[in-house]
């Protein structure tokens, strides 16, 4: 398995269903800040202690540390695509949604955080392509993601 970060290119967009089944990319790290995690808490006015308050963390969180919110780490789906996967003609593309998404472990603050990702399947939506791409967003030194996201666009030649 691949582990050094890297992007594909795809010349064309009728071209993305030769690579249906395939990992299409892994992101650069990203560290998971206090500031970041105190900052997205403020923006969505969800300030719960477990996020903003290191030492009540300390003492009463079974992870003895603040976590980050999961959907936090889902904020970065689309700079992970961005970063991993190209297809040159696209005049427009949209973020069309989730299909699925499981938060499967806690993402402590000072967590390195990547997206792999891997295109599940391609659909004509005329005049464009809609497609799905699993991201796994793994957390470094940890065996499960933090959450696990199949996320929708469309895109437009």
């Amino acid at each position: 398995m691949q582990n050094t970060p890297y992007k594909t290119t795809i010349p064309s967009l009728s071209d993305l269903h030769k690579y249906v089944g395939q990992e299409v990319g892994i992101s650069d790290w990203i560290d998971i800040t206090q500031e970041d995690i105190t900052a997205f808490a403020r923006l969505t006015h969800d300030e719960q202690w477990i996020h903003v308050d290191p030492e009540r963390a300390a003492r009463e969180s079974p992870f003895k540390t603040t976590v980050a919110h999961g959907f936090m780490i889902l904020s970065y789906a689309s700079k992970f695509a961005y970063e991993t996967l190209e297809i040159q003609d696209v005049s427009m593309g949209l973020n069309y949604g989730l299909d699925r998404l499981r938060f499967t472990s806690p993402t402590p603050v000072n967590s390195r955080v990547r997206g792999r990702l891997t295109l599940l399947e391609v659909e004509e939506k005329s005049p464009g392509l809609k497609y799905k791409v699993s991201i796994v967003f793994e957390i470094e030194g940890q065996e499960k993601p933090a959450c696990v996201a199949v996320w929708l666009a469309v895109g437009y030649a």
